[in-house]
């Protein structure tokens, strides 16, 4: 070896290879690579070298150099790396016993002289070297070394520069054109004759330089002349490769993906269908029932499918009453072996099972009726869906215990059956019967094998039961159409096998949540739905993921029973006793599930039972108590173990507590103002006990957030559930909420003063005038009176929190002023407040990007002035509060911001903020007077340069009764304004 041949062997080395070394034969590389004779040195070892290394660092070396250098080399070396090349490709001799036969070597080295070849096309053909495909042709007969040669050269072509499954530049396109239309031409008839000569000849002798000349050809069919494959001379080899039981599979299968090209072809439909008839593709049917991992079965099943996507395509296109029936006859014909491949075989990528199937069921929408033939389909194709939509038995366990492998299984099959379960519905709309029957005996074939091991299928039939229901309508439903009538109460009687499994319980549990409509109707079935609830089907289920979603759907099912379950709340309570004690005395530790399934819905479920009217007094106090007092029991008791826990035990006993609170605030929700307050005050009264105890919550541990949330959603439910009864309570419940409370806080407090306000109106007056000063003290201290950016570049969580505090101060401020409590804000304690509020709103209502925000204060200045204000010439309520509307509010909001380029009055938004600023204006007329027209007309129409005749119109709108005439006015003028001005008024 020379050191050119030393440093290309080292620089290949993986393995035990000092890195200094290797970096050093990396660099002697590529300074080699870069001298003027770098093509000399190549071929000179491409001759000569026998090392592999050496001769793919050569081949490498050619191929980029052509790439990035042709341009600038000179005719003679253009020619010399030519001739060189296209010599070791066709084993042409050059004179010396001691050159190395490079197509002899390992696949890798073949492979990339092939894609040198490729680059001299790609530069030189047809133009300077227009017959390198006829001159490689004539050495052909040199055997199969030669013509292995030439059809990596075909594929490196393919794959390199025409195919389009990879992503190509705009040159690249125009080259490959180039290429095949002169190959088109040339030489693509002398190259398909040499396919089926080749073919003819080395099928029994070198199965494997047929399967390679086989799919050589194939990767051309898509775009060369249909008539020189699809002839009489080639489909017949073709089929009977296919067809011959002594031939290699790899052969035969080979063939069939010739004929999958042939039929895959982009043809006018016209051209397409009688292509598709004159193949007699019935006779490669039986193939596909061999071993389904044959390499020939999945090649089969390919061109099945294949052949069918196109028949549908051209039944879809062609319009003929006779091409529309041969395409029929056509896709009869070969549907039921594509079931069978869809049943039994793995599908090709390329193949959507949905889309082909989608695509014939809408081929079947328009029929008046369906025929026998057409019917058979539909129930194989709900076959088809059912095997497609079952679990693989060896995830079983996974799913069960729903681990890591098991909730990967499950979202995939998830994704899966999406589309599958839309193709179903089509199908239940085009045949509902047949659907129907096909779900119910898979039901009945399900329950018919008292094993375990049915586990699949079983969930795959309740599954299509449930999917099936997504597309009925409720009167349907509700009246059992078609074999419905049947189904749920099959569903509703029978035990199933396998219910001990988690995906079968929660999909058996789904389905009867989603035909409750049924049930509802048919209420001799209401012990039945219990039962499947209350016992190892449901909330008893041994899974803990089956017993909490059946806590959930238990809730929505109450929900639509209500007042029909009243016979049953003895039996429910009795069933339920162990898992109601479980949740109040269980640590939370040891809960497994949380958020929306945490259990609470169990106790919202017996609420909304308990809750109702229909059950008698006593016994309604009775059922209460029996619930209220261990979870009253569990605050309590947590309190003063929260107190006295380690700081690893502190959460633990808080989310104890948390989860009490909780449940109590579920519990709470299925009882009614009216029976609280006014039919049975003692139902109140037990509530206004355990608002007490809760109370202490905040007292004890003020700061802990989780319990200072779930407190409040509870105050807010008490103020629904007992009215003005939740009065004493405020004072020490708002207290405790609003010391030491954080702008995150005060959001939620604000929220609560909001619900009590709205609830309330000016009853809240006094408890209003206590609070506010404390709330505005808290957040002016925190919001600027020009207010936060609204649209911050870099936000933090602090300024994120900030920024809602304002968002929801300015709701606050809204509903204190639309529900006649704006004497709040004048209070001797809130006076101090009073001028930092006017100026956050007059910004707000002038700059703030969310215009529903500016909107909210403008209602807000509106109701002021009247609240404030009383007719001209008067003694002001409020003094220098005219003056500040006048000359701020009027000027700056009602002028300055409309005129601003950034106000678009196509926005429909915009456009309701506008007919806020009109009737702000109206009303400042109304109760101000000629002082609000004097200044405008002193002073700020001739600020924002508006002429003295267009101000005088907009005084004689503003004084007549014509509120829409003045606002059509006023936009009109302000356009005018804007384009006299073009946008260079400066906001002010």
């Amino acid at each position: 070896m020379d050191d050119l041949e030393q440093a290309i062997v080292i620089s290949f080395e993986t393995g035990a290879v000092d890195s200094a070394l290797k970096s050093q034969a990396v660099t002697y590389c590529q300074q080699i690579k870069e001298t003027t004779s770098i093509c000399s040195i190549c071929i000179e070892k491409l001759w000569f070298s026998k090392l592999v290394q050496v001769q793919f660092w050569c081949l490498q070396t050619l191929q980029d150099v052509l790439r990035v250098r042709y341009g600038s080399m000179s005719v003679d070396e253009q020619s010399y790396v030519r001739k060189s090349v296209f010599s070791m490709a066709c084993l042409e001799v050059i004179g010396n016993e001691n050159a190395v036969r490079v197509v002899e070597g390992p696949p890798f080295v073949k492979n990339k002289l092939a894609q040198v070849l490729v680059t001299l096309i790609y530069f030189e053909y047809p133009l300077i070297w227009s017959s390198v495909f006829v001159d490689f042709m004539r050495h052909l007969s040199k055997g199969a070394v030669v013509i292995d040669m030439f059809c990596r050269v075909l594929n490196a072509l393919d794959d390199e520069l025409i195919s389009l499954d990879y992503p190509r530049t705009s040159e690249e396109i125009s080259v490959a054109a180039r290429v095949k239309d002169a190959m088109r031409q040339q030489c693509v008839p002398q190259i398909a004759r040499a396919w089926y000569d080749i073919v003819s000849l080395y099928r029994n002798s070198d199965p494997d330089l047929s399967s390679t000349v086989l799919d050589c050809m194939r990767r051309f069919v898509s775009w060369i002349d249909i008539g020189l494959v699809a002839n009489d001379a080639f489909v017949p080899l073709l089929f009977e490769l296919i067809l011959s039981d002594g031939l290699s599979e790899q052969v035969r299968g080979a063939a069939a993906g010739c004929i999958l090209a042939m039929v895959s072809k982009r043809m006018d439909p016209q051209s397409k269908l009688p292509l598709l008839q004159t193949l007699q593709i019935s006779r490669v049917f039986g193939l596909i029932s061999g071993d389904v991992d044959s390499e020939l079965v999945s090649k089969v099943s390919a061109l099945l499918t294949g052949y069918a996507v196109e028949v549908l395509e051209c039944h879809k296109r062609l319009n003929s009453e006779d091409t529309k029936a041969v395409s029929m006859d056509l896709l009869n014909e070969v549907l039921p072996s594509v079931f069978y491949v869809m049943r039994n075989c793995e599908v090709d990528s390329t193949f959507s099972i949905v889309q082909f199937l989608l695509g014939y069921v809408s081929t079947l929408k328009g029929l008046p009726a369906l025929k026998e033939k057409q019917l058979l389909h539909i129930t194989q194709i709900l076959e088809v869906i059912r095997i497609q939509i079952c679990y693989d038995p060896m995830y079983r366990n996974n799913l069960n215990l729903l681990d890591k492998i098991g909730l990967e299984e499950e979202d995939r099959m998830s994704e899966l059956r999406k589309d599958l379960f839309v193709l179903l519905r089509t199908v239940g709309r085009v045949a509902p019967e047949v659907t129907q029957h096909f779900i119910r005996n898979s039901l009945a074939n399900a329950v018919e094998s008292s094993s375990e091991s049915n586990v699949e299928e079983v969930e795959a039939a309740l599954s299509l039961l449930y999917s099936f229901g997504e597309s009925m309508t409720e009167e349907a439903m509700k009246t059992g159409s078609g074999c419905l009538s049947e189904l749920i109460p099959m569903l509703l009687t029978t035990q199933f096998p396998g219910h001990s499994h988690r995906l079968v319980s929660l999909v058996y549990l789904e389905n009867i949540t989603r035909y409750m409509k049924f049930i509802q109707e048919n209420s001799q079935y209401i012990p039945n739905v219990l039962g499947a609830f209350l016992d190892e089907r449901g909330l008893h289920h041994q899974n803990v993921h089956v017993s909490r979603r059946a806590g959930y759907l238990f809730m929505r099912v109450v929900k639509l029973l209500k007042s029909k379950l009243v016979p049953f709340i003895d039996n429910i309570l009795q069933n339920l006793q162990d898992t109601l004690s479980q949740l109040t005395t269980m640590n939370f530790a040891s809960r497994e599930l949380s958020g929306t399934e945490d259990g609470s819905h169990i106790f919202e479920a017996i609420g909304i039972i308990i809750g109702l009217e229909d059950v008698p007094a006593e016994k309604q106090s009775d059922y209460l108590s029996l619930l209220l007092t261990p979870l009253c029991q569990q605050i309590e008791a947590g309190l003063v173990q929260a107190k006295a826990a380690s700081s690893e035990d502190f959460p633990v006993k808080i989310a104890n507590i948390q989860f009490a609170i909780v449940a109590i605030n579920a519990l709470s929700k299925g009882f009614s103002e009216r029976l609280v307050t006014a039919s049975r005050p003692g139902i109140g009264l037990m509530f206004k006990q355990t608002l007490d105890v809760l109370l202490r919550v905040l007292i004890e541990f003020p700061k802990v957030e989780p319990l200072r949330s779930k407190v409040t959603s509870f105050i807010h439910r008490m103020v629904d559930t007992l009215g003005s009864a939740v009065f004493p309570y405020l004072p020490k419940a708002l207290e405790q909420l609003l010391a030491d409370s954080e702008p995150k806080e005060m959001v939620g407090f604000l929220v609560l003063l909001n619900q009590l306000i709205c609830k309330f109106n000016s009853a809240l007056r006094d408890i209003l005038e206590e609070v506010y000063p404390v709330v505005a003290d808290r957040i002016f201290k925190v919001i600027p009176s020009d207010g936060l950016p609204s649209r911050p570049g870099a936000v933090t969580e602090e300024l994120r929190e900030l920024i809602e505090l304002q968002r929801m101060l300015y709701t606050f401020l809204h509903v204190i002023a639309t529900h006649d409590l704006s004497s709040v804000f004048l209070t001797p304690k809130s006076r101090p407040y009073l001028d930092p509020m006017m100026q956050l709103l007059l910004n707000t209502s002038c700059n703030h990007k969310d215009i529903t925000v500016r909107k909210a204060c403008v209602q807000i200045f509106i109701k002021l002035i009247k609240d404030w204000c009383a007719k001209p010439y008067s003694e002001e309520k409020v003094p220098g509060f005219q003056n500040f509307v006048i000359e701020a509010f009027a000027t700056n909001c009602c002028l300055y911001s409309v005129l601003d380029k950034s106000f678009d009055f196509s926005d429909a938004n915009t456009h309701a903020l506008f007919g806020e600023i009109i009737t702000a204006q109206k009303v400042m007329y109304e109760k101000f007077g000629n002082a609000f027209l004097m200044h405008i007309m002193s002073k700020s129409f001739p600020s924002a340069q508006i002429p003295q005749d267009l101000a005088e119109q907009y005084c004689q709108k503003l004084q007549g009764n014509d509120i829409r005439g003045l606002k059509s006015y006023y936009q009109s003028l302000i356009e005018n304004l804007r384009l006299q001005q073009n946008g260079s008024h400066v906001f002010r």
